[in-house]
C-alpha cells in the first residue's frame, strides 16, 4: 500500500488513537494511529512542543456469507431480508427446488434486485464461496430427510449450519453431532428460533417444581403438525424433571382430555380455528391458585432475531448445539 501523510487538525487532543477506513480496490483496511505530543521547556517561559505519529493497518473482518437452503419458503424469505438488514452479515446465496432462477430479492418484494438468482444446487454455492476462503453459513429450512447430507456437505466446504427443521429426528441429531465432532465443524439444531417460545419453556420449568397439575392448551389456524413441536418440547422437558402430574385426575383414556405426551401424566389440548395465531398456553393450578404462562405468534418475522443470533453463535463452534437457549 502506497504511504501517505495525515494531517492533524490544530488543537487535536494528546496521545489521540483514531481509526481511519482506506479503501484501495474491493479491499477494506482499517488504520489506527496513535498521535503523542510532548512538551519541552526550552526556558524559563517558553515551551517548545513535538509530536510524533504511528500507524497500523488491519484488515477489517468481512461479513459472515449466509446461504438460505429453503429460500422460496415464507420462512425463506424472511431470513433473506433479516440477513439482509443484519449487521456484519450478507446472504450469498439462495437454494430451492421452486423458483429457480428468479432473483431472490424480488422475490422477497425488495425495492431493489439482490442479483443472486434462486438455483437448486447446494453445491455449486458452496464451492463459490469457499474459493473466496470466506466465514460462511448455511441456513437449512428443508426437511428431516435431507438435513444430515445438507449439513454434510456444507462442512465438507467448511461452512457451519443453523438447522431449522421441524420433526427432525432424534436419530439424525445424533450422527450429526458425531459427523461435527470427527469433522471439528459447527453446527447449531434449533426446535425452535422464537426468543418467546424459549423463554416460555424456561418459564415452564421453573413453575413445574411448585405445582403438581399441569395442561398444555395450544391453538393453530390449521391442523397440520398436531401438537406442535413446541408442545411436545415443553412436555418433554417437564416429563425429563422426574415428577407426575396430575394425579388425582386419572382419565386418561377419554379423548376428549386431549393426548398424553410422555409417561408422567402432561396432556396436550390442541385447538383449531381458521384466523387463530399460533398459540401455546402452559397451565399450572394448586390449591387456590392457577398459574399459567402463555406465548402468541403472529408471524414469521418473530423467529428472525433467534436467527440472527444462531449465526453470530455458530461460527464460533467446534461442534453441534442442540438449542438456541443455550446461547439466551
Amino acid at each position: 500500500m502506497p504511504a501517505s501523510t495525515s494531517h492533524c487538525p490544530p488543537n487535536f487532543p494528546p496521545n489521540k488513537i483514531t481509526h481511519f477506513q482506506l479503501k484501495e480496490g474491493e479491499a477494506m483496511e482499517s488504520l489506527s494511529c496513535h498521535f503523542q505530543f510532548t512538551f519541552h521547556r526550552v526556558s524559563k517561559n517558553v515551551k517548545a512542543r513535538s509530536s510524533s505519529v504511528s500507524c497500523s493497518i488491519q484488515p477489517t473482518q468481512s461479513n459472515i456469507k449466509v446461504v438460505i437452503n429453503g429460500a422460496a419458503k415464507e420462512i425463506g424469505r424472511a431470513a433473506v431480508l433479516a440477513v439482509t438488514k443484519a449487521r456484519g452479515m450478507e446472504v450469498a446465496g439462495a437454494v430451492d427446488k421452486q423458483f429457480v432462477g428468479e432473483d431472490i430479492g424480488k422475490l422477497c418484494d425488495m425495492e431493489e434486485p439482490l442479483e443472486i438468482p434462486v438455483i437448486n444446487d447446494l453445491t455449486m454455492v458452496l464451492g463459490s464461496i469457499s474459493q473466496s476462503k470466506e466465514t460462511g453459513v448455511v441456513v437449512d429450512f428443508t426437511d428431516p430427510s435431507t438435513v444430515y447430507d445438507n449439513v454434510k456437505q456444507a462442512t465438507a466446504f467448511g461452512m457451519r449450519s443453523v438447522v431449522y427443521v421441524p420433526r427432525i429426528k432424534v436419530d439424525t441429531v445424533g450422527a450429526l453431532s458425531a459427523f461435527c465432532d470427527k469433522a471439528s465443524m459447527g453446527c447449531l439444531v434449533a426446535p425452535t428460533l422464537s426468543i418467546g417460545s424459549i423463554l416460555l419453556q424456561q418459564a415452564a420449568i421453573s413453575a413445574s417444581f411448585h405445582y403438581n397439575n399441569v395442561e398444555i392448551l395450544e391453538s393453530a389456524a390449521d391442523a397440520t403438525d398436531l401438537p406442535s413441536a413446541d408442545a411436545v418440547q415443553i412436555a418433554k422437558n417437564l416429563s425429563n424433571l422426574g415428577q407426575f402430574y396430575n394425579k388425582g385426575d386419572i382419565t386418561t383414556d377419554v379423548a376428549a382430555r386431549g393426548q398424553v405426551l410422555g409417561e408422567d401424566g402432561v396432556r396436550v389440548h390442541s385447538m383449531v380455528l381458521p384466523g387463530l395465531p399460533s398459540s401455546t398456553t402452559v397451565y399450572f393450578s394448586g390449591p387456590g391458585e392457577v398459574y399459567s404462562v402463555k406465548h402468541d405468534i403472529t408471524g414469521v418475522q418473530s423467529l428472525m432475531p433467534g436467527l440472527i443470533l444462531a449465526i453470530r453463535k455458530v461460527i464460533r463452534l467446534k461442534n453441534l448445539v442442540y438449542g438456541l437457549e443455550k446461547f439466551l
